[in-house]
């Protein structure tokens, strides 16, 4: 089983480059002003530059608008647009036709009826990444450090490829593959000592756990 690796959220250079040293397979910059992990176009460029070739580089954005979109992918070059807000299926279908990159399309999952909204993008969205709703009153969609039931998740066709998201770190990323055998996972909040602050032990540990986790598989 192979299984993808994405660290999002990442702001410096040594974040950058530690996630590629323990071969994180997709690297996130995160383009939303309210989250502690947003990064301006021109920083994420810098470090883009860093990740080119090495591993898949993904724009995360919140119902960015065309205009915000075009500045992103001209200063960072991304190889995947990852959308992270409410976009609707035409919208997905329109970004696709806009910019020609392929988009990971997040949900916010906390009951079994919330994987009903996937079918609409069934054919249009290229992944899927599911991700645990987002706590009252919290402005950030996603990188809140909360999860999900996993177990929801075996309800899902065979050929749903999805990354999963939302309140993985060391601890519990094990029991989540084991669960969900998911196609890929992303981390953000599970690795950092402060929100926005990536910590180098903590994905040396990270890691370590999900290959446990695979050589179990």
């Amino acid at each position: 089983m192979q299984l993808d690796v994405k660290i999002c959220g990442l702001k410096t250079e040594q974040a950058v480059d530690h996630a590629l040293s323990l071969g994180a397979t997709h690297v996130g910059f995160i383009f939303f002003a309210k989250s502690p992990r947003h990064i301006e176009p021109v920083d994420a460029g810098r470090l883009a530059d860093r990740v080119r070739g090495k591993a898949k580089i993904v724009s995360v954005s919140v119902d960015a608008d065309n205009d915000e979109l075009d500045e992103i992918i001209d200063l960072i070059r991304p190889d995947m647009l990852q959308l992270h807000g409410k976009e609707s299926p035409d919208r997905v279908l329109n970004v696709k036709a806009v910019t020609g990159l392929p988009v990971i399309k997040a949900f916010s999952i906390s009951e079994a009826n919330d994987l009903k909204r996937i079918e609409a993008y069934d054919g249009i969205a290229d992944r899927l990444l599911f991700d645990a709703k987002a706590p009252k009153n919290s402005e950030l969609p996603g990188g809140n450090g909360v999860s999900f039931d996993w177990r929801l998740l075996g309800a899902l066709d065979a050929h749903v490829d999805y990354m999963l998201s939302g309140g993985l770190n060391k601890d519990n990323v094990g029991e989540a593959i084991a669960i969900a055998h998911p196609g890929g996972i992303d981390v953000s909040s599970g690795v950092e000592s402060s929100p926005g602050v990536k910590d180098l032990k903590l994905m040396d540990e990270f890691f370590a756990a999900v290959r446990r986790a695979m050589q179990a598989a």
